[in-house]
């Protein structure tokens, strides 16, 4: 176990225990092997510990009726009062009021629908004010349907008033439209409808990106929905916690897209089954919204129910002047019960990708040198925002070359898309990343949406229409989710897939870092 645990440094100490059953024992790198009496406790638990400390007793602390304080994570904190109870423990099934409901062109007509047919044909929503509308996946495509989607969501909005639809009409100039966004997670952010503490729901399964400002947000099926279009409502089985403690100084070389790559390669992709995923320590609280971002938008890819970052300073700068709805931050009591808990020395990582074809196939960069690659993708919720685009653009500056493969630029939102014209690339002679892009020989960034990333109409842009080789800054690289079903997709950090794009081979960012 020892000589295992030292090829992985990230992961130094399994200590598995099932309590009532067997002892726990504890391996350490370089540590004799330290057996360890179990105290009783109702959950399996496995934690991964960079240093060997014994377990803390569980303080419970009486509240002023005398009675028994019940300690909650920040998941279960935000279920109760959503739900209106005093506490709540995982295993329970409560009726949550929804903060926001959130809808898009591929899941929006099924969503309106199913909540026509239930509710009447002439029914109006819970709250025209909390249902946001967004079209973002097939946008910019002749397809009649896909086209015909979006014509759905508008005529829905004008007939319920919708307050927050994010309309396009001009799809053969995207900045004609200056209610379009872009791609809806990211959009969310940027306009101001992630809020600590609040319930956000949305017909697709990243919407679990949200939980990087302390929100409980899931992604739910057309049926749920359109129940909750009517209700403002949702029965919800509280999720157990997984606990993810990230410390240590991140290299230079790395970016959050290679620490939820390394998780999600470490849990598998069954390893947070119907789990809350929280991210803290010294490494997160350094983190900027948009790397917290990354770390949660892919939960859903280990099968977490959501992934929740606490709300601090960080959080509410960025909230400044997008909101002006008043929300209540919560973090998970220190007494908290965690299902697992696992803990990273991130100074210790490389960059890794994720192979063909599943985000767990987990591997090196440096390892994957002789793969041949045809493309490169950098874009979407997970991969297209700005800070993403400013770390492809700096590496190339660095660098000075140009690239030898296709390289495809897809912003997530019209904002993303300024940015890329407007803000100076650190380190790159005040050259903003399209100069940059454009001198290293990318193609031009193309109009914000979800673009490739799931395949879409044959005519969608750097759709994989041919079985070739792929690095992708996107989620997901299960067979035909850029098109073409025999296409491999490489998942990797914008440091990686802009080094890639440079030597045509699959490329530890480190060689030009």
């Amino acid at each position: 176990m020892a000589t295992a645990a030292a090829s992985h440094p990230a992961f130094v100490v399994p200590k598995v225990s099932h309590w009532g059953r067997r002892f726990g024992r504890e391996w350490e790198v370089g540590v004799a092997f330290i057996p360890k009496v179990a105290t009783p406790c109702t959950h399996h638990k496995l934690s991964v510990h960079a240093i060997v400390a014994p377990p803390q007793p569980q303080q419970r602390s009486p509240a002023s009726s005398g009675s028994v304080k019940h300690a909650m994570t920040a998941t279960e904190k935000i279920l109760a009062r959503a739900s209106e109870k005093g506490q709540l423990v995982p295993g329970e099934n409560v009726w949550v009021k929804a903060d926001i409901l959130m809808t898009h062109d591929v899941c929006g007509p099924g969503t309106i629908g199913i909540f026509k047919k239930e509710f009447g044909q002439n029914a109006k929503v819970w709250d025209r004010e909390k249902v946001v509308l967004i079209p973002d996946h097939y946008i910019f495509t002749a397809d009649e349907r896909a086209n015909r989607n979006v014509d759905i969501l508008r005529e829905f909005a004008l007939e319920q008033d919708i307050k927050y639809f994010y309309d396009i009409k001009d799809l053969s100039n995207f900045k004609a439209n200056p209610d379009y966004k872009g791609v809806c997670h990211v959009a969310l952010a940027q306009e101001g409808h992630c809020r600590p503490g609040e319930v956000l729901f949305g017909t697709d399964s990243h919407t679990c990106n949200a939980g990087a400002f302390g929100q409980f947000a899931t992604g739910i099926g057309n049926t749920d929905a359109g129940f909750i279009m009517g209700t403002g409502k949702l029965l919800i089985k509280v999720p157990p916690t997984l606990r993810f403690v990230l410390d240590g100084e991140m290299p230079k070389h790395l970016l959050a897209k290679d620490l939820i790559l390394q998780i999600i390669g470490e849990i598998s992709v069954a390893g947070a089954t119907y789990r809350a995923m929280e991210f803290v320590g010294t490494a997160v609280d350094a983190m900027t919204m948009e790397d917290r971002m990354t770390l949660c938008n892919m939960v859903v890819e280990a099968g977490g129910k959501n992934g929740v970052v606490p709300a601090d300073s960080t959080t509410f700068k960025y909230l400044e002047g997008k909101t002006t709805v008043p929300y209540e931050p919560v973090a998970s009591d220190a007494e908290a019960s965690f299902l697992q808990e696992y803990r990273f020395d991130v100074s210790k990582l490389e960059p890794v990708v994720a192979k063909p074809h599943s985000p767990d196939n987990r591997g090196l960069a440096r390892e994957c040198k002789d793969v041949k690659i045809d493309r490169v993708y950098i874009g979407s919720c997970t991969g297209g925002k700005t800070e993403d685009f400013l770390a492809a653009a700096q590496l190339m500056a660095t660098s000075g070359q140009t690239v030898k493969v296709p390289t495809f630029l897809v912003p997530a939102t019209q904002k993303v898309w300024l940015d890329l014209y407007t803000l100076p690339v650190p380190g790159a002679d005040g050259m903003t990343c399209a100069e940059v892009f454009s001198k290293a020989g990318c193609d031009t960034p193309a109009a914000p949406s979800c673009a490739a990333c799931l395949g879409g109409p044959r005519d969608t842009y750097a759709r994989m229409n041919e079985a070739q080789v792929c690095v992708s800054t996107t989620n997901r690289n299960f067979p035909g989710r850029m098109g073409n079903k025999d296409a491999q997709i490489y998942l990797a950090s914008p440091y990686t897939a802009a080094a890639s794009a440079l030597t045509g081979f699959v490329t530890d960012p480190r060689e030009f870092l």
